[in-house]
């Protein structure tokens, strides 16, 4: 009988022909890449100046710590599902811009899922919700309650015409507005929330976040991390919400996230402020960035990839970042 080796075998030797790559500038401005493989550094290094301390400012894959931060949430009961209305949080806030009785509907998970009915879309640069909007004016929260409602051109698929029964949008002031649900449910600063039931569980003690002009927490991107810490959280997921043999997001809310819940293109889905594709063939999911930042994860090869660029809005960031995950894999599968 055949019996499948896992790569428990790879050394940093290994990896030497994706270093050389990098080195070489294949991959343009890679600042570090680390591989974890049945939990344990198998790779890891520091390029075009970063250093194992470096803070990495990996734009988008925030939104993917502001998902956990929303399970941990719902585990400990102070927000009551996906299900709860997000604009219940914000009476005080009463009237909004373009009252329409379908924002009252929008719920927590539609933020997750990036298929909220609010007009905000970060890829058209004549969206309403279009994030470089928002930086421009002070206060981010009423900038996202007052968006209108989306309309359906008869090229775009309406929510019940498309896969999962979700329009996919991305909308990065969604996941902001979902940082200060958090912040009214749990009545904690989300910075500090996330340091408490999330990073310090993890032992991750270095950590810089962006702040609005009002001082709100920016959830929808730009948290700087070291590369070996953007790793841990990858390996939570890996790991079914344990770590260190302690239990940090339940395991029911890793399976919800996981699991598909809106197309993003046909051989992309997204669910839970996760992005969901295969490389190499192997089903994987990761934290997403701007620049081809990524933390993915491989859950057949226990494998977490972490890769920080500062490849910030180059047209071929991602499907670089993406080439050299793909390469990273094919070093990593289990050979027979």
């Amino acid at each position: 009988m055949l019996s499948l080796i896992l790569a428990a075998t790879l050394t940093a030797e290994s990896f030497a022909p994706v270093k050389k790559s990098i080195e070489a500038g294949e991959y343009k401005k890679v600042t570090s890449v680390v591989v974890l493989q049945n939990g344990a550094t198998v790779f890891a290094a520091d390029f075009n100046g970063a250093t194992p301390e470096t803070l990495h400012n990996t734009r988008s894959t925030t939104k993917t710590v502001a998902a956990m931060l929303a399970g941990i949430a719902i585990d400990q009961k102070k927000l009551p599902s996906v299900q709860a209305p997000a604009f219940a949080y914000f009476a005080d806030r009463q009237p909004v811009a373009n009252p329409d009785p379908r924002k009252a509907k929008i719920t927590v998970e539609d933020l997750l899922t990036m298929s909220s009915m609010l007009e905000c879309n970060d890829d058209n640069q004549f969206s309403a919700g279009n994030e470089e909007r928002m930086y421009l004016i002070e206060d981010w929260t009423r900038f996202t309650l007052d968006l209108p409602i989306r309309g359906f051109p008869a090229w775009i698929p309406k929510p019940q015409d498309s896969p999962h029964g979700r329009s996919f949008s991305y909308c990065t002031a969604g996941v902001f507005l979902l940082g200060r649900i958090l912040e009214r449910a749990t009545k904690e600063k989300v910075d500090a929330f996330a340091d408490k039931n999330l990073f310090e569980p993890l032992g991750i003690v270095h950590g810089e976040w962006q702040y609005s002009p009002l001082g709100d927490a920016q959830t929808g991107g730009g948290l700087s991390l070291r590369s070996r810490d953007l790793a841990k959280l990858g390996q939570l997921y890996l790991d079914r919400g344990v770590s260190g043999g302690k239990r940090v997001i339940s395991e029911a809310w890793i399976e919800a996230s996981t699991t598909p819940k809106a197309q993003v293109e046909d051989d992309i889905e997204y669910g839970y402020l996760l992005w969901l594709r295969a490389y190499g063939g192997h089903r994987a999911f990761g934290m997403f960035g701007n620049g081809g930042n990524r933390v993915v994860v491989i859950p057949d090869l226990k494998l977490v990839i972490v890769v920080t660029t500062t490849n910030f809005n180059q047209r071929d960031a991602h499907p670089l970042s993406d080439k050299l995950i793909e390469s990273i894999v094919a070093i990593a599968k289990p050979v027979l």
